[in-house]
């Protein structure tokens, strides 16, 4: 009787089936256990600053800018001028209705000449006056009473001039004439209105001295004195910087921003228009030392506001909280948190966990020199 033998195959297959799953357990984990390394470009801090930059915005605007309005009241009659155009002193800029005005001119006018007719009727009585006291024809008081009378009308002659004199010039103060050569920059009323006297009705900027208008918020209004020596920047002109000079600080905060009012004197230029956007950079003295870093430097970890810094010995990266004094043009101002020799990392923060091996390539090391060169730090080697 034969007995089946089991196929010597079966066994061959199973062991070479065990052998390929341990294989690629074995890569697996060999897969597990390879370490990271990242490369990362790095700044290195170098000496701390005693001083800090304050940038702030503001427009050029005229030392002088004068608010025009009659003075009278009255409908505007005529605008000749519009925003932009320059004026010379003397020119007419509007006209209100002098119908009213030259209507009292007449009046005074009619009353003076009545007052004048006034005198020289009591003049007559005066002198008549005078021959009959000589004579001894009339009394002493009667002469008294004729010289009386004689001044009053005088008086009120006087006064009537004085009347006409108002009246005429009212009628010319319907014109609003510029008292100064400068460019209108504003129009706040318009023909057919009806205004009165003092209202503004014209803003001309006064040919001359310009300035940069700033507004500084309290922290920083110490660094800001009267006579303190400034840089001014325009947009529409990256070569264009001028040394301007702190003229005017104001006493009191505006109530709604909080900020204080900064009035820069600028060189004649005429390259600089009115309304001209400029930055203004003042360097003041910092309480605290700083040390600045690019802005991709920074990240924030559970709500703050940290770096990652590199350590030399092991080549790993760990978070350092830290507390920025400012943002400035190059990076950011840090006040608290790093010293001098620390390494951080540049860019890409949002790669970085507690203990990441990096790697300070060439490449990274000249990006850390060009960053450095930025933030005001020096480069690692």
């Amino acid at each position: 009787m034969l007995r089946r033998l089991p196929a010597a195959g079966l066994p061959t297959v199973a062991v070479v089936a065990a052998v390929l799953g341990l294989a690629g357990c074995s890569q697996q984990k060999a897969e597990v256990v390879q370490e990271i390394v990242r490369p990362v470009k790095v700044v290195e801090i170098g000496e701390a600053q005693t001083t800090r930059q304050l940038d702030y915005s503001g427009s050029v605007r005229a030392r002088t800018e004068m608010n025009l309005g009659f003075r009278i009241a009255g409908k505007v009659t005529e605008r000749l001028v519009d925003i932009g155009q320059h004026v010379n002193e003397g020119d007419v800029l509007a006209r209100i209705d002098p119908a009213d005005y030259e209507l009292s001119v007449k009046s005074a006018a009619a009353s003076l000449d009545a007052a004048e007719r006034q005198v020289e009727t009591v003049d007559l009585a005066r002198k008549r006056a005078e021959q009959l006291y000589a004579k001894n024809f009339a009394p002493k008081s009667q002469l008294d009473q004729a010289r009386l009378t004689y001044d009053q009308a005088v008086a009120t002659r006087d006064a009537a001039r004085s009347t006409l004199a108002q009246a005429q010039n009212q009628v010319q103060y319907a014109d609003l004439k510029a008292s100064k050569n400068g460019i209108v920059t504003a129009i706040s009323a318009d023909v057919g209105q009806v205004v009165a006297a003092g209202t503004p009705v014209l803003t001309v900027a006064v040919d001359g001295e310009k300035e940069v208008s700033i507004a500084v918020p309290e922290m920083d209004i110490a660094g800001f004195k009267p006579g303190k020596e400034v840089k001014a920047s325009f947009w529409s002109d990256d070569g264009l910087t001028l040394d301007g000079k702190v003229r005017e600080v104001a006493g009191s905060a505006d109530p709604q921003s909080r900020t204080f009012a900064v009035r820069v004197s600028l060189p004649n230029d005429p390259r600089v228009l009115l309304g001209m956007t400029a930055n203004v950079q003042a360097t003041v003295g910092s309480k605290t030392q700083l040390v600045s870093i690019p802005l991709t430097a920074m990240t924030e970890k559970d709500g703050k506001q940290i770096v990652w810094t590199v350590d030399r010995a092991s080549d790993t990266v760990h978070p350092r909280p830290i507390k920025v004094a400012n943002f400035t043009a190059d990076g950011v101002a840090v006040a608290d948190g790093l010293k001098q020799g620390d390494v951080v990392v540049a860019a890409g923060t949002q790669f970085m966990t507690e203990n990441l091996k990096v790697k300070l390539s060439s490449d990274a090391q000249q990006s850390a020199s060009a960053e450095g060169d930025v933030a005001t730090t020096s480069s690692l080697h």
